[in-house]
């Protein structure tokens, strides 16, 4: 297959109905639809619970009023347009406002809705800049939108400056192309020789990928994965839970394997964000974590590596343990670093979506 086109609207979807067409119209005037060939090709229309469908197919639910557009606060960690730093060793480039699909859950959607906001980086030197002055800033996570939705030429100028930096070890990128569109790097030699030249031994980039489903990962995702991999990067997978889509353990064990099998362990698991339009993608939490142990009892250490976990606006919150009446959580990482580490136990709330949900807190112990 060559390059494949871009699909900006559901009545050149062979596989949607015309009737099904005009029932979305709502839906995509006010969530975007965006895909391509190569990704539509994956669907099977005959099942109508197909997964590929469901995170790129707009459908009614999406309407549902629930969530905020910026849930986890990240406006409140933005320390210039298109950066954030939340977290004190690591920096965050709002790189891209481009995506090679819109998944349906998409928890920044904020930046299709509010394009005059404009969160997006425009000032490159004043961001080295300010990751040179801050010393603590050890790893810098280059996303969007999409990350390799940047031409090669840009992302190398991003990355190059970066490397000038001593005290940056990381750089990550943030990725769906490889599921979305393999053919962003199976046809850009270009791109695989900046990641020979900037992932160093001592220095490596790293692809953060989002496989969310096992049909995601074809003959040419896999070769494209290698591709990166043989040019020295490391890749590491992260996926929500999704309804609908991974949320059983027969599923997201298999996405643990095979991801295993192709040299991209699972990194972390996220509770879907309560955004807006993401009501009918959510998994409470306590069901997430029954799936999610399950999931893990079907894999070798590798696939026991990912972590479940909230990305709340006070930091990453694990989802540790259960008991028959309280669950167990832990700050993974902290916005606030004194409370990285500290343990919060509440009583058992089996309809709760978010941290936020839980209203009784039974003790907090802190390291």
């Amino acid at each position: 297959m060559s390059y494949p086109k871009h699909v900006t609207r559901l009545q050149n979807v062979p596989g949607v109905p015309a009737e099904l067409e005009r029932q979305l119209r709502p839906v995509a005037d006010k969530f975007e639809f965006l895909s391509n060939e190569y990704y539509l090709s994956l669907i099977d229309w005959n099942d109508s619970n197909d997964p590929i469908s469901r995170i790129i197919i707009p459908c009614v639910e999406e309407l549902e009023e629930w969530g905020h557009l910026d849930p986890s606060d990240e406006s409140k960690y933005s320390v210039m347009p298109g950066m954030q730093h939340k977290y004190e060793s690591t920096a965050l480039l709002l790189a891209s406002d481009a995506c090679g699909g819109y998944c349906r859950f998409c928890f920044r959607k904020r930046l299709f809705l509010c394009p005059e906001q404009r969160e997006i980086l425009t000032d490159l030197d004043a961001a080295l800049a300010y990751i040179r002055e801050h010393r603590e800033i050890n790893n810098v996570l280059v996303t969007g939108g999409d990350g390799l939705m940047l031409p090669t030429d840009r992302l190398e100028k991003i990355i190059a400056g970066l490397r000038a930096i001593d005290h940056v070890r990381i750089i990550r990128v943030g990725t769906k192309l490889p599921a979305y569109n393999p053919f962003r790097i199976l046809d850009d030699p270009g791109l695989l020789e900046v990641v020979k030249r900037y992932s160093l031994p001592d220095r490596r980039i790293y692809f953060m990928t989002h496989f969310n489903h096992p049909k995601e990962i074809t003959r040419h995702s896999e070769a494209a994965c290698n591709m990166l991999l043989r040019a020295g990067a490391i890749l590491c997978n992260q996926t929500p839970m999704l309804r609908g889509i991974n949320d059983t353990p027969e599923v997201l064990g298999e996405l643990f394997n095979r991801l295993a099998f192709i040299g991209v362990p699972p990194y972390y698991v996220f509770l879907c964000r309560p955004t807006v339009g993401n009501l009918s993608f959510a998994v409470p939490v306590e069901e997430a974590h029954r799936v999610f142990q399950e999931a893990k009892s079907r894999c070798s250490g590798l696939g026991k590596r990912a972590r479940l976990t909230m990305s709340h606006t006070t930091g990453k919150i694990e989802v540790v343990a259960s008991t028959p009446t309280q669950m167990i959580f832990c700050y993974h990482r902290a916005a606030a670093p004194e409370q990285s580490g500290e343990v919060i136990i509440c009583k058992k709330h089996p309809e709760a979506y978010w941290f936020d949900d839980y209203e009784e807190i039974v003790e907090i112990v802190r390291p």
